[in-house]
């Protein structure tokens, strides 16, 4: 048998520890990812009597799959984030637990400059529930502050900039918010796109924190404000759908992109315009029911989990291979499933002016009724104007 010196001894045992650690790391990575939600941008293929053949086909798939996520390294990814060792984006948590933010409050999270705020209509002074009970140390923050009437689109970058640094949010500032309903998100998504790169819905709010015997206050915390937004915005404009963008996708009858309608089924119909402002009731062209609000939360108040919301949105067409446009009547309730797809690393869009800013052009196409038992197609002029929400 041939000696080894002891050079060559060193060299094979490093190689020996380098190939472990590598192949440790790419297991552990591969575990990872097989124990997260798959159900992004797949489909469940359809038992067959050739089921056999058809899981063998999958398998090899997912397979591949792994292998080329397992291939990937720490790196920057085109935009500056920075990619864990299977290729996802770091730092996209959005949903967060009210124990986690209990920790953070007491100094048992590493979090240094953060802000905590309760969301709803209106400045503090009209919003009972917030000064009555809140989360120890949290803000008000008045929605108006990122949107304007009357078509209730976002407001321009610098405006929304100035309100956050008003609020004592900068881009590096972790901001934790919560509401009685979709305006949290709406905030969230708004912030997210100027450039706040922690943000944070608490999920299930104030009533799990509750629940859970954590202590509240009363009265106002008041903000201290910020000169500094500390870099460049907006960071994220593409998420936005213009109005010309949304026409220019009907009319060129683009199967590319759905338009996805998170409303309730009555508005969908063209039963009601769910609002009082809102004289007209109908959808895009082509729309696709998206639920509502209240199917993507569970009784507990928390929202539903990735997966079935997967499941709830293809039930009802929607392809998640194809690019996802959500609406509503202003934007607020579309804003929950694009937080849930870009927590996930997938980019989906919103059309901001939703069905409100549609409906006040009478020439614009509109689809009355449900797609699944026949819709009619009208233009906007020829909607009846009775349609408001009491």
């Amino acid at each position: 048998m041939k000696k080894l010196n002891i050079n060559q001894i060193i060299k094979k045992l490093g190689l020996s520890f380098f190939t472990l650690f590598f192949v440790l790391s790419i297991t552990a990575c591969s575990n990872q990812n097989a124990n997260e939600n798959t159900a992004e941008n797949e489909k469940v293929s359809e038992e067959t009597s050739d089921s056999n053949e058809v899981e063998e086909s999958n398998e090899e798939s997912k397979n591949d799959e792994k292998k080329e996520i397992a291939s990937e390294t720490i790196k920057d990814s085109d935009d500056g984030e920075i990619l864990d060792c299977c290729g996802r984006t770091k730092n996209k948590d959005i949903f967060v637990t009210a124990d986690y933010v209990k920790d953070v409050i007491d100094g048992k999270e590493d979090v240094g400059d953060y802000v905590i705020a309760e969301v709803t209509w209106g400045e503090a002074d009209a919003s009972e529930d917030y000064l009555k009970n809140h989360i120890p140390g949290a803000i008000h923050i008045n929605t108006d502050t990122i949107e304007e009437g009357p078509v209730w689109n976002l407001k321009s970058d610098d405006e929304i900039v100035k309100s956050m640094l008003d609020y004592g949010i900068d881009k590096d500032t972790t901001v934790f918010l919560y509401g009685p309903d979709s305006g949290a998100p709406r905030v969230a998504l708004a912030y997210l796109i100027e450039g706040v790169e922690n943000i944070k819905l608490i999920d299930g709010g104030l009533k799990v924190w509750m629940d859970k015997g954590y202590e509240t206050e009363d009265g106002e915390n008041k903000a201290v404000a910020k000169d500094d937004f500390k870099g460049e915005y907006p960071a994220h404009p593409e998420f936005i759908v213009s109005l010309e963008e949304a026409k220019k996708d009907i009319e060129d009858e683009n199967d590319d992109v759905q338009y996805i309608s998170t409303r309730s089924y009555e508005e969908y119909v063209g039963e009601t315009s769910g609002y009082s402002y809102i004289p007209k009731a109908c959808e895009l062209p082509g729309a696709i029911y998206g639920h509502d609000e209240a199917d993507y939360k569970n009784p507990d108040g928390t929202y539903i989990i990735y997966t079935d919301m997967i499941k709830m949105l293809e039930a009802e067409g929607v392809d998640t291979s194809k690019e996802m446009v959500f609406y509503c009547g202003t934007g607020w309730r579309a804003a929950l499933p694009i937080l849930k797809f870009y927590e996930k690393g997938i980019q989906t869009k919103l059309f901001d002016g939703g069905w409100n800013e549609w409906q006040m052009h009478d020439e614009l196409p509109a689809q009355l009724g449900d797609p699944k038992d026949g819709a009619e197609i009208k233009k906007v002029g020829e909607l009846s104007n009775d349609k408001a929400t009491e």
